[in-house]
């Protein structure tokens, strides 16, 4: 018999008859039931949260940080419970599971530093005339309580890019995990119930979307930090009113690799960004501009990578490649491949499926308007393409409804600050893939990849706002 989770509101676990399974991915069986929140329990978390900030605004430094702190410590003193769980109900391997579950902790480590530095400044005002004898103050304040709503592909790390900032900067916040990963979000409320954050500061309620328009339309929360799919994010914007939004939607991140690259650095690293945890992650290589006159000897190189790919079950230490989230989405990349194939692009390698498992797929000559190449694949896809002109591989990459992170593999400072000046990106990664990410930077796209930036400390500016204070210390001589 499974077991049955209960959500959490406030301090209080609860229990629910409507409940929702969780499936391994890799064997489709039922590892746990998760008890589902309706409307009047958002509408009760959404209450303690507004009743929590009257706390938590005035919360000082020093608490806010040992919060944060005490989670960081205690997501390391649990680290192998939470890869587990992670590779159990997310089809993560260990091997990137445990990696998640290390940045969680530094994650929360961050936020803890950060809560001591929110401050402010001290602003000189006589820099005209009315001003002489004026002095300005402006520091930071929480807006107030907040949604967020993560998605399955990092279920504690991308959660911790929510809870950490709020708990730092003391704004309460109501979490909707995601369907198909929600226990190890409630893994770690268990953690945060366990500090001395107030009542009603972090609750977690897995439901249904049709229950979850409080989330986006009750006024009293101030902000929604949303990470998912495009349609979702922009119809969450929309409907938002006059509330605080940032978005962290989609991509197909490309690469580009000149003749000066380091081919095995450049192979090993496209290799890992195309197909670790399957392709599912916003920044995974989908798109690699390969330079004519290295074409041969990096597509080698990389063959050589893939076939060093050990798929498996998740929760066997040695395997690094396995299955995709669910049945429906190992179908769809199985049917857009297919499309591919069938529009004149060449499979190099992979290009099946068994169940949720997709192989390692490397396709060429694809078609830019093919679904596989023009929106997100979010699966073990890497589209290989040779370019001579350099102004011309840069236009291949701009020629994209997204544009969260790209990858250069290059020595050349002139090409790099033309790729950085021209790139339509929120982030240019030299020498590396644009899966890369450390959680303290700033992190987010342009056009269809969204809205705002996280990265603890610019999150906790997204959930802060500027007040001002002005002295008048002048007095005329009458």
């Amino acid at each position: 018999m499974t077991q049955k989770h209960n959500f959490l509101i406030g301090k209080e676990w609860r229990e629910a008859k409507n409940t929702l399974p969780v499936l391994n991915p890799f064997t489709q069986e039922v590892v746990a039931e998760v008890c589902l929140a309706g409307r009047d329990e958002l509408l009760q978390a959404i209450d303690l949260a507004e009743k929590a900030f009257k706390t938590t605004q005035t919360q000082p430094a020093y608490i806010r940080s040992r919060i944060c702190k005490k989670v960081s410590e205690e997501i390391e003193n649990r680290s192998e419970e939470f890869a587990r769980t992670i590779a159990l109900e997310s089809g993560k391997p260990l091997v990137y599971a445990r990696a998640e579950v290390s940045r969680a902790a530094l994650t929360f480590q961050v936020a803890a530093e950060e809560a001591k530095r929110i401050g402010g400044e001290v602003l000189d005002l006589d820099i005209a005339e009315s001003g002489r004898g004026k002095m300005g103050i402006a520091r930071r304040f929480p807006i107030g309580p907040i949604a967020g709503i993560s998605p399955f592909n990092f279920p504690l790390n991308l959660v911790a890019h929510k809870v950490a900032p709020a708990l730092a900067c003391g704004c309460p916040i109501v979490l909707k995990p995601s369907s198909t990963t929600p226990l190890t979000a409630l893994a770690l409320a268990k953690i945060v119930m366990e500090t001395e954050a107030p009542e009603g500061s972090m609750s977690v309620v897995p439901c249904k979307s049709s229950d979850a328009a409080p989330l986006v339309e009750d006024p009293r929360l101030q902000m929604i930090s949303f990470t998912g799919s495009p349609p979702v994010g922009w119809d969450i914007k929309s409907r938002a009113g006059k509330k605080k939004t940032v978005l962290e939607l989609g991509g197909n991140a490309a690469v580009i690799i000149e003749p000066d690259a380091d081919l095995p650095l450049a192979a090993k690293k496209v290799c890992a960004g195309a197909f670790a945890f399957s392709g599912q992650v916003c920044i995974s290589v989908q798109r690699a501009f390969v330079h004519e006159s290295r074409m041969d000897e990096f597509k080698r190189l990389l063959m050589a990578e893939i076939q060093a790919l050990k798929s498996g079950d998740p929760l066997d230490d040695s395997v690094n490649f396995g299955p995709l989230i669910d049945l429906a989405n190992a179908e769809r990349i199985e049917n857009w491949i297919q499309k591919a194939d069938n529009g004149g692009a060449k499979i190099i390698t992979g290009g099946t499926r068994k169940g949720t498992m997709v192989e390692p797929t490397v396709l060429s000559n694809v078609d830019p308007r093919e679904e596989i190449s023009c929106q997100e694949a979010f699966g073990p896809v890497l589209i290989l393409e040779s370019y001579s002109d350099f102004q011309a591989a840069l236009n291949a990459v701009n020629e994209s409804q997204f544009g969260l992170q790209a990858g250069l593999f290059t020595n050349q400072m002139d090409k790099i600050m033309q790729a950085f000046n021209q790139m339509e990106v929120g982030g240019l990664i030299v020498n590396d893939a644009p899966t890369f990410r450390v959680d303290n930077m700033p992190y987010g796209g342009v056009k269809n990849s969204g809205f705002g930036r996280e990265g603890i400390p610019y999150s906790m500016e997204e959930m802060t706002e500027i007040k001002l204070l002005v002295m008048n210390n002048y007095r005329e001589r009458i």
